[in-house]
């Protein structure tokens, strides 16, 4: 009976879909496991091997869970909303929503590419997900509840003094009873101070403003990362290198008006909460270094002349007397109100070139210096000096203040910017040459030509500076945070709206029951002609207070019928609650049911890449302790233990293209007309080489005689020279040569499926692949094959170098792939991928399949099992439980292959061995699992069947072989019991006739016994 291994796996795949074999419940006496995977985005590419190399893992996990007794959920679904999708609509005209669906469940897109659909891949490798929760953040019965966390934000506040979010009703109650003068607060650092009786006095309007600066999700100016190409503002870590990470476009810095979610409100929490999760330490830290904890101080500073002041914030508050000179973020809103007139030219244009820089990349930059001066001086606190004050794009608007106190002894950024602009260095550190760098070591520090701080340390001057300046009224103690609040509003069309409708410029909120408020079909997906986001196209939108609907455009009276907002929310929006709307995915009246939450509580074990450190995990988090906050949610982190899985790399394919040049005359033809022809047939003529020619060629300046070396390359360019004498027949001079400059073969991506084993490239196939090589020469090796060279990297589409699961699952199952992607290495590691390895995790398979079958059927026997497999099942059964637990699932797939290899060559056919090593098996390799549960006579499927347990006692040798050694040379081997002594074992090797030939009657002088160990005669 034949391994069939694709018959096995559709059969299996079927039985689980139909029987919902993995199907979780929210009620159960078992112990609650939930596992799960960062959910995908459906790109019309589709997965390649790279992509399921965590599903597996968790896969593997989820199933032995389900092994131990745990009632497991395991779901996935989609991250649909985004960007890509959108740009693939403004190229083709084709709605998201069917280019998504088609890239989630296969078929033909519009424009005839055939996709074969997330699902069907997913499927195929026999993941065990519950595919009853699967939910899309692009269907409005999701998005609707992302709706709802958008207005549970919009109306709330965050108490300080409680430490929570609590809704905006009792923060209204406090303002009609005292103003805010008492009231400790999370709000916008600008916000006024007003009395019970101001509050009174203000308009409705006046009081919404009022509120939006206390809102955890609120309107504001602020500065962001405006791509001009894609009409949309982008996240820092959309940006790649000051371009969008999508098409390569530029970006600028930009004010606009946005929604913001009041993230800092959270910043101690978030810092707190990583000491309550298994994550990474390397994601811990990157969190950590986002959110920016600092302790120091809030200076300020008067402008002379004006009434204007800088506030700043500084963690070196003991170094105030170092200053000499101000810096500003060139998009501070100070800049334009103290520039001179003098300055004003310069300032403007630097703040214009500034704008196009990404804060990342400007961060990055040490080494560029630039600057502006303003022409204003401030007042320094204590001397009352002037202080000039500049712009530097080294300081950003959104860290602290946007301005720093610049201390060039102290601060190597600061004293590289004062030695480029000739500005003093003041030196106040005693004893420390500073001529060459400025110093910044606390721990050493010790005070001069500072008044009253000299001769103090750091901890101590700290204090002390603090505690004047908060006697002058002009700085106090503060604890500062990097992290920024979080830009929220996105200038698209493919993502969820804003429940928010306005009424006299400010923004009210749609009752929860009409949710959702579902996108609108538009014309165009690009912004309006007037600039408006793509939402600016639809006709059909403008709320209706009275009919509680959305309505047409032309209805709008301000009245009761209100413009709705434009912009859409961003990608991570959808992502930051999905893991909880899986609990109770069908629920139309609530997120989730307190019975549902209360059950699963939170995720046991999430994996997905280290790529979402701060944006999606970051964000979630954030929201989970908000809900938290309103008693929706029972732990405030969402997930117990993270674990980021590794990259698979891919070996790319390349071809070397020659450059080479045509010489020729022009007095008798038109230039233009000769150079575009050259050009023409030097595009229509490529020249590729083979690796091993490639390999002759890399120092060409060693080469006399190249055109001899390759004879080929010759005739080539000979044949080429006769088309462009055809072409030019009275030209003079005609030359064509190669271009012999370093680096002259440009190394280019193949497609790896044109390669085969042997690096061999599919000549018929490479031509066939793009018009332009059509013509193309190809000059093979000396061995008459034309061999590509091979280099790893990152597996990628652009890198013609993706493999894809749907061939391997085709060719060698999905058992195989799965099998062979937990062998490549350690999880967390990356990996190469090389295809032809799989062939060995094949190869076991049918060796397990051999195990069981023979050509007749089922050879498996209720006969007792020797000492032997019990041995190697039990070892087995003690290495496998360990590697699952300890996720080095690349261990277990070597114990199986040990495991097989041992009770083949035992010969055994037990039951009691082979059931339980079928289960073992079955994490890693279901499909063969249940088709051997099954023929082993068995009805139920081995999905839930208890995990073997692992017994000590046949671990116990009851036997050693010994080797027995003369003066020190190992002769032969000897089986004893264990429980011999020292006589009892030199008695029996004594008397043995191997022992007795090699001594031919001598009398050993000695005879040296190791229990256990060795036996060694000598003499």
């Amino acid at each position: 009976m034949n391994y069939d291994f694709r018959e096995i796996e559709a059969k299996w795949q079927k039985i689980w879909a139909d029987k919902q074999t993995f199907k979780a419940e929210n009620h159960s006496d078992k112990p609650k496991y939930y596992v799960l995977d960062m959910f995908p985005y459906p790109s019309g590419a589709g997965l390649h091997v790279g992509h399921p190399l965590g599903y597996i893992a968790s896969d593997i996990y989820a199933r032995y869970k389900r092994h131990k007794g745990f009632n497991v959920l395991h779901p996935m679904g989609y991250d649909s909303f985004g960007l890509p999708a959108e740009q693939y609509a403004i190229q083709t005209g084709q709605h998201p929503a069917d280019t998504t669906k088609v890239n989630i469940e296969g078929g033909v897109d519009k424009e005839g590419n055939k996709i074969e659909g997330y699902r069907k891949q997913l499927d195929r490798m026999g993941f065990s997900f519950d595919w009853s929760r699967e939910v899309r953040t692009s269907d409005p019965k999701y998005y609707k509840w992302t709706q709802w966390v958008f207005i549970q934000l919009f109306n709330s506040w965050y108490n300080k003094d409680t430490d929570k979010a609590e809704p905006i009703e009792s923060l209204i109650s406090i303002f009609e009873k005292e103003g805010n003068v008492s009231t400790n607060a999370v709000c916008d650092e600008d916000t006024p101070i007003f009395s019970q009786a101001d509050w009174k006095n203000y308009s409705d309007t006046e009081k919404q403003r009022l509120l939006l600066k206390y809102r955890l999700t609120y309107l504001a100016d602020t500065e962001v990362n405006w791509c001009p190409a894609l009409g949309t503002v982008l996240a820092n870590d959309e940006i790649v290198n000051g371009v969008s990470e999508r098409g390569g476009h530029p970006v600028i810095r930009k004010k606009m008006t946005q929604w913001s979610m009041r993230i800092t409100a959270y910043a101690q929490r978030l810092l707190d909460g990583l000491d309550k999760v298994d994550w990474p330490q390397p994601l811990k830290d990157s969190q950590t270094n986002w959110i920016g904890r600092s302790e120091g101080a809030e200076v300020e500073f008067s402008i002379k002349g004006s009434a204007h002041k800088i506030a700043v914030f500084t963690t070196r508050p003991d170094t105030i007397f170092g200053v000499s000179f101000m810096t500003l973020a060139p998009e501070h809103d100070l800049v334009s109100q103290i520039t001179t007139p003098e300055q004003k030219a310069e300032v403007e244009a630097y703040v214009e070139a500034t704008a196009k820089r990404s804060e990342r990349d400007r961060m990055a930059d040490v080494k560029t210096i630039s600057g502006a001066f303003t022409g204003a001086y401030a007042e320094h606190p204590f001397t009352k000096e002037p202080i000039p004050v500049w712009i530097g794009d080294y300081v950003l608007a959104g860290y602290g203040t946007g301005a720093v106190m610049s201390v060039p002894c102290g601060d190597q950024r600061d004293y590289d910017f004062a030695k480029h602009f000739n500005i003093p260095i003041p030196n106040i550190f005693e004893g420390i040459d500073i001529s060459k760098e400025a110093f910044s070591d606390k721990a050493t520090t010790v005070i001069t030509n500072s008044d009253f701080l000299n001769g103090l340390n750091y901890k101590v001057a700290t204090s002390k500076a603090i505690a004047e300046l908060e006697k002058l009224g002009q700085g106090k103690g503060k604890i500062n945070y990097r992290l920024r609040d979080a830009v929220f509003s996105r200038q698209r069309y493919w993502g969820e709206p804003f429940p928010v409708y306005y009424v006299n410029g400010m923004p009210q909120m749609i009752d929860e029951k009409h949710l959702p408020i579902k996108l609108p079909e538009v014309e165009k997906y690009l912004p309006t002609e007037t600039g408006e986001p793509p939402l600016g196209n639809a006709t059909v939108w403008a709320w209706d207070v009275k009919k509680n609907g959305v309505v047409s455009n032309d209805l709008i009276d301000h009245k009761t019928v209100f413009p709705l907002e434009l912009n859409t929310m961003p990608g991570w929006a959808g992502s930051s609650q999905y893991f909880n709307r899986y609990m109770d995915p069908h629920n139309e009246d609530a997120i989730y049911s307190p019975e549902a939450i209360n059950y699963w509580q939170d995720v046991d074990l999430y994996i997905g890449g280290s790529e979402h450190a701060t944006g999606h995990l970051l964000y979630s988090r954030f929201w989970q302790k908000f809900l938290f906050d309103k008693g929706v949610a029972p732990k405030d982190e969402f997930a117990k233990k993270l674990i980021n899985q590794g990259m698979i790399t891919g070996t790319s394919a390349f071809v070397y293209k020659l450059l080479y040049e045509i010489t020729q005359t022009y007095e008798h033809y038109d230039k233009k007309e000769v150079v575009d022809f050259h050009t023409e047939i030097i595009n229509r003529n490529p020249i590729f080489v083979s690796q091993s020619i490639r390999n002759r060629l890399v120092d060409p300046d060693n080469l006399d005689d190249f055109q001899n070396l390759t004879p080929e390359i010759q005739e080539v360019l000979d044949e080429i020279k006769e088309k462009v004498i055809e072409k030019f027949p009275r030209t003079k001079v005609i030359r064509v040569d190669l271009d012999l400059r370093k680096n002259f073969a440009i190394p280019l991506h193949v497609d790896v499926g044109f390669v085969n084993a042997s690096d061999e490239l599919d000549e018929k196939a490479f031509k066939n692949w793009r018009e332009e090589y059509s013509e193309a020469v190809l000059v093979a090796g000396e061995d008459g094959t034309f061999k590509v060279s091979r280099e790893v990297e990152k597996m990628s589409k652009s890198k013609y170098n993706v493999v894809s699961p749907d061939a391997i699952c085709e060719e060698y199952g999905a058992d195989s792939l799965r099998l062979y992607e937990m062998f490549l290495g350690p999880l967390e590691q990356s990996k190469p991928w090389n295809t032809a390895g799989i062939t060995g995790a094949h190869g076991f398979l049918k060796k397990l399949w051999k195990l069981y079958f023979e050509e007749s059927g089922i050879k498996v026997t209720d006969e007792a099992p020797s000492a032997e497999s019990l041995k190697t099942l039990h070892k087995t059964i003690k290495k496998v439980e360990e590697d699952i637990e300890n996720f080095s699932f690349n261990t277990s797939v070597s114990t199986f292959m040990i495991c097989v290899n041992e009770l083949t060559a035992q010969k055994c056919s037990s039951r009691s061995i082979l059931e339980p090593l079928a289960i073992l098996v079955s994490p890693y390799a279901p499909h063969i699992a249940e088709e051997l549960w099954e023929q082993l006579g068995h009805n139920e499927s081995i999905a839930t069947v208890p995990f073997p347990k692992f017994e000590q006692k046949y671990l116990v040798e009851s036997s050693k072989e010994y080797p027995i050694s003369f003066n020190g040379k190992m002769r032969f081997k000897l089986e004893l019991p264990m429980d011999l002594s020292k006589e009892e074992i030199e008695a029996e090797v004594m008397a043995h006739e191997k022992t007795q030939a090699q001594l031919q009657g001598r009398t050993p002088k000695k005879v040296i016994v190791v229990p256990g160990k060795i036996v060694n005669i000598v003499g």
